[in-house]
């Protein structure tokens, strides 16, 4: 069995659930050592005695508590930034309390988490950093101005980060799901059938019909373009922004 990343240690955030548990578990089988860092602390114990893996209970929007856990790790060869959230309402009913929530969540823990890691990746003259972003950092969603804000200054962040680290042997991707079959999305049909008089499964069926292939995305399909940007080879592959999205973009 080919385990192209045998000898790497891998840190996924929101690792615990979802699209982030898909991607530890093809890192893992790639041959990669894993830690993971979540919020839920159940969660996160079962997907780290699944894999094996070193963990740590931590909110990423506590800047302080995320360097702590990204440092009692040692070393990361790989960094997966997973953790997310999304806050939906029209917005004219959105704050600025809301933005600054979502640029906490989706972009300023990646940044603390890339500024973490980067003096080892240097050192060590290879790095794989993989951003989990959204098709909504590359088009825009009603109702989801904020997420849709953060989520686009998490592409452009990706982009700007992948020149400084380039000629280090570092590389700083973007992968873009589109509605992809986890509990977020879950919460959000649910949100869509109370406010519309739908079913769950109507409101399922709105959001599969976004992309021309009218189903979700599945989180492994994700993972997989994680795993190929991680790989030694894929050392070209830097500054992109690559949606999973069944061509919706």
């Amino acid at each position: 069995m080919s385990a192209p990343l045998r000898g790497c240690t891998a840190l996924v955030t929101g690792g615990a659930k979802g699209i982030g548990l898909a991607i530890a578990r093809r890192l893992a089988a790639d041959g990669a050592a894993i830690a993971l860092i979540g919020r839920d602390a159940v969660a996160l114990e079962q997907a780290a005695d699944e894999l094996g893996a070193r963990h740590a209970v931590a909110d990423v929007t506590d800047h302080a508590a995320l360097r702590h856990a990204i440092a009692s790790f040692g070393q990361m060869h790989i960094l997966v930034n997973n953790a997310g959230a999304a806050i939906s309402k029209p917005f004219a009913k959105h704050l600025v309390t809301d933005f600054q929530a979502m640029l906490d969540v989706n972009l300023l823990s990646a940044i603390v988490a890339c500024q973490a890691v980067l003096p080892d990746m240097r050192a060590d003259g290879f790095g794989r950093i993989v951003n989990i972003a959204s098709t909504a950092g590359l088009r825009g969603y009603a109702y989801v101005a904020a997420y849709v804000a953060a989520k686009h200054a998490l592409v452009g962040f990706s982009r700007a980060l992948a020149l400084e680290t380039v000629r280090d042997g570092i590389t700083v991707n973007a992968v873009c799901p589109g509605f992809t079959d986890t509990d977020m999305v879950a919460r959000a049909t649910a949100t869509i059938a109370a406010a519309g008089g739908r079913t769950a499964d109507e409101a399922r069926e709105l959001l599969a019909s976004g992309n021309p292939a009218g189903r979700l995305v599945r989180p492994e399909e994700v993972a997989a373009a994680v795993a190929f940007l991680c790989r030694p080879d894929a050392g070209a592959m830097t500054g992109q922004a690559i949606a999973v999205a069944c061509g919706e973009v």
